[in-house]
């Protein structure tokens, strides 16, 4: 309780960890509450939380409810899961896939991402599993990062495509990205005009200063 309090003056360090792929990632009690940062950024429960929020709600809490099946690349320590599963009330299956092992295993301990019975974790690189999967999916929510930089295959117009080819007509993808200067704001216009008139793609800047996402509707 203490240590809660504390929270609110002062960030409270709770665990520590180096990782292989994430460098470390560190537990925190901030203003009360658990986040999960690595050295630059934060990963979980924190801005990224409402950041990712804010997409879902530009998506429609209603419409996500109604969809069956939703792909996470990037789950970190699954903040957008909670957020679908305990305020959405999304009952459908949840694929995640986090590259990170690590990650995972903090997940579990201090977020309790094992206990969301709708959710299966792939430990695979983001890029491998969706040259792999045959699923289709209503959703698809991309937040893949390392520290504060993003895979440039992201932006490349063969992982676009095959993104798009898993995706189920009127489903949507949600595309969290990071715009820290100049040539980060034209790779994100470029990676715009890789959608045709079968889709409909609106940006939203300066989410929580430095994000930008994206919300893209596959038309037909």
């Amino acid at each position: 309780m203490l240590k809660k309090i504390l929270s609110y003056l002062v960030p409270i360090n709770i665990y520590k960890k180096k990782s292989l792929t994430s460098h470390r990632l560190e537990v925190t009690l901030n203003y009360g509450k658990l986040v999960l940062d690595s050295k630059n950024t934060n990963y979980s429960y924190g801005s990224l939380q409402r950041i990712l929020r804010k997409g879902l709600t530009y998506i429609g809490f209603e419409r996500i409810r109604r969809f069956n099946e939703v792909l996470v690349l990037g789950v970190a320590g699954g903040s957008v899961i909670k957020t679908l599963t305990e305020e959405i009330k999304f009952k459908g299956a949840i694929t995640g896939v986090e590259i990170d092992p690590e990650i995972i295993s903090l997940a579990n301990t201090y977020f309790g991402l094992d206990k969301v019975k709708n959710l299966t974790i792939v430990i695979d690189d983001a890029f491998d599993f969706v040259l792999k999967t045959h699923i289709k999916y209503d959703l698809i929510i991309i937040d893949v990062f390392k520290d504060a930089e993003m895979p440039g295959f992201l932006f490349e117009d063969f992982f676009v495509n095959r993104i798009n080819s898993l995706l189920n007509i009127n489903g949507f993808i949600l595309f969290n990205t990071m715009t820290l200067n100049d040539e980060h704001k034209k790779r994100n216009i470029k990676y715009r005009s890789y959608f045709d008139a079968s889709y409909s793609v609106r940006m939203y800047p300066k989410v929580e200063d430095h994000n930008e996402l994206f919300t893209i509707k596959k038309l037909r």
